[in-house]
């Protein structure tokens, strides 16, 4: 028998945030099925969001860690539509990121990695996902890095 989610989270020292509300007229996801269909998640916390444009503000590192931290809150927003029982979690099953970037910027892959990177290494294959990544000139708040995804859950 595998090692529950919430058990694995916990050995791994990895705290799930609260779920953020949403910042306009939207819900922070819909479940159809066992669908769950999250929406994007920004990097970090209102008053303390990891702002800036990759190739031009932040690099690589910054942009992978902005990533991780949208992946973060994905979770969390897994979380509370689970009712707090994060195990109800079958698989991440697609994510979408879109990176703040210049137009000569073409590294979006690569930004995206520490999304992917951190839902893998939290989730084991569980966490193994579909995934685009796209350059995008603006994002709300200025934020370098959106993170939408779609999940199984039971």
């Amino acid at each position: 028998m595998s090692i529950a989610l919430s058990a694995r989270l916990a050995e791994a020292g990895i705290m799930l945030p609260e779920a953020a509300a949403p910042a306009a007229n939207y819900v922070p996801y819909v479940q159809i099925g066992d669908m769950l269909h999250v929406s994007g998640q920004l990097p970090g916390v209102p008053g303390a969001l990891i702002t800036g444009r990759l190739g031009e503000d932040l690099d690589l590192v910054a942009g992978a860690a902005a990533a991780k931290a949208c992946a973060l809150n994905l979770l969390g927003q897994v979380k509370a539509a689970c009712g707090g029982d994060i195990d109800r979690l079958v698989r991440v099953v697609k994510i979408t990121g879109f990176v703040n970037s210049t137009p000569d910027f073409a590294d979006q892959p690569k930004v995206i990695n520490g999304a992917s990177d951190f839902l893998v290494e939290a989730l084991g294959d569980a966490g193994r996902h579909a995934r685009s990544a796209v350059g995008v000139s603006a994002l709300p708040f200025g934020v370098a890095v959106e993170i939408e995804g779609l999940f199984q859950i039971r």
